[in-house]
C-alpha cells in the first residue's frame, strides 16, 4: 500500500536513525519542504571525533537521567545535525517541516524555532515539557504521529 506523505517521511526518519552512533537512543530527523527532503540528520559525535559506541557514554557514566545534563554528551542531536547540514550546504529550511523519530528536546526546539520550522512531527515522545511549551508559544504545530496508519 502506498504510504501517506507523513508516514513516508517518518519511515525515512527511522531509516536515517540507523546511522546513529549514540548508545542511549537512535534518533533520525529530516527537514522537508514542498514534499521534498532538504536535509537529514542523526544523533552522534561531531565529524572527526570518536563515536560514543567507540569511547562510551559520559552521560551513562555520570548516571544522568533521560532529558538531563545535555552538556555532558559528546554528540549532536539529529535535529541539530539536520539544521547544520542545511547551513553547511546553503539550503534554506525556513518554512520547512521536521519529521523525527523522537520529539525534540528544549535545545533543539529553540533551534527549530529560530530556523523557521513550521511543524514538528515525531513518533516517540521525549520527557521535556519546556520544549513542548516553547514550540506551542512560537506557534509551531508539534504532533505525535503513528508510523503506520
Amino acid at each position: 500500500m502506498r504510504p501517506a506523505w507523513d508516514q513516508y517521511f517518518l519511515r525515512i526518519a527511522t531509516v536515517v536513525s540507523g546511522r546513529s552512533t549514540c548508545l542511549r537512543r537512535q534518533v533520525g530527523a529530516l527537514i522537508v519542504k514542498d514534499k521534498r527532503i532538504l536535509t537529514t540528520g542523526y544523533n552522534g559525535a561531531p565529524r572527526l571525533l570518536e563515536h560514543c559506541f567507540d569511547v562510551g557514554c559520559r552521560r551513562d557514566d555520570a548516571g544522568a537521567e533521560s532529558g538531563t545534563v545535555h552538556e555532558l554528551c559528546r554528540g549532536l542531536h539529529a535535529e541539530q545535525n539536520a539544521i547544520l547540514q542545511a547551513a553547511l550546504h546553503g539550503v534554506s529550511i525556513e518554512g520547512g517541516l521536521l519529521y523525527s523519530t523522537h520529539q525534540p528536546c528544549v535545545l533543539c526546539s529553540k533551534m527549530l524555532i529560530n530556523a523557521g520550522i513550521l511543524a514538528v512531527n515525531f513518533i516517540e515522545p521525549y520527557p521535556d515539557p519546556l520544549a513542548e511549551n516553547l514550540l506551542k508559544e512560537a506557534g509551531i504545530l508539534s504532533q505525535k504521529m503513528r508510523l503506520e496508519d
